[in-house]
């Protein structure tokens, strides 16, 4: 009998990978949303953590840009390391429980942005050290939530990348971050046996999402369903704050 919760990653997962493989991005933001709803965020994150970085590695390689990418972002992803290291014991620590009240803000206010299309612009002379210092609000943010798009992807917008260059960018940095935060987990004793079974299958979930979500991005309209996807993040994140709010205040 299949247990429950192999279900509930591999449909997590799923949907994840449908998103990422019509609009290019979303596996870890969704996958970690709505794990997030059955287990603490730590927990979540073991699970999303191998497939996230299958996928980055991937979309890293797609791409002739990644030379410049690395030259314009490597404040940017060090800055990042060094904030998940210096937040490293944010999800196992006496504060792990605010976890997924921090996950739930992150992810309204990832999808207010992203609705609104806030957007603003960085000089290049002025790439390296703003890169450098949301480099470490991100990290710091990640290591708390598995969640690395605010502030990062904000700043790689407004420092004036192109569509192509800008989705290999974030496989490059996703990938970055996410074996950073790997580190954290292996040395939390998170990342063990028991988490190999739920990998794989959120593994083979995330490609047969992605392969089916690329299937049928030429007949749906990208950004009416990012959109959508948007709002339900909006709705997802108030439910998980507000749910772990109370659980907190009951404690």
């Amino acid at each position: 009998m299949i247990e429950p919760l192999l279900i509930l990653i591999a449909a997590a997962f799923l949907l994840a990978g449908f998103v990422k493989g019509v609009i290019g991005l979303g596996l870890p933001t969704v996958s970690m949303g709505l794990l997030a709803v059955a287990m603490p965020p730590a927990h979540a994150l073991a699970i999303v953590i191998v497939p996230a970085i299958v996928t980055n590695i991937w979309q890293t390689f797609v791409g002739p840009y990644l030379r410049d990418i690395i030259r314009r972002l490597w404040p940017l992803m060090v800055g990042t390391v060094a904030g998940i290291w210096l937040n490293s014991g944010m999800l196992t620590g006496p504060y792990a429980r605010y976890g997924a009240i921090v996950l739930g803000l992150m992810l309204v206010l990832y999808a207010i942005v992203g609705l609104t299309q806030f957007s603003f612009r960085v000089a290049s002379r002025d790439e390296k050290w703003i890169g450098g210092i949301v480099g470490v609000a991100t990290g710091m943010v990640s290591a708390a939530t598995g969640v690395q798009v605010i502030p990062s992807m904000p700043f790689m917008q407004a420092i004036g990348m192109e569509k192509d260059e800008l989705v290999q960018a974030l496989g490059v940095f996703f990938t970055v971050a996410t074996v950073s935060l790997a580190f954290n987990l292996t040395s939390a004793g998170l990342l063990t046996a028991a988490t190999a079974l739920p990998g794989a299958v959120a593994m083979v979930a995330s490609f047969a999402g992605m392969f089916i979500g690329q299937a049928v991005r030429t007949r749906l309209e990208p950004e009416a369903f990012r959109r959508w996807f948007l709002i339900a993040m909006i709705f997802l994140g108030i439910y998980l704050a507000g749910s772990a709010t109370y659980n907190v205040a009951r404690a």
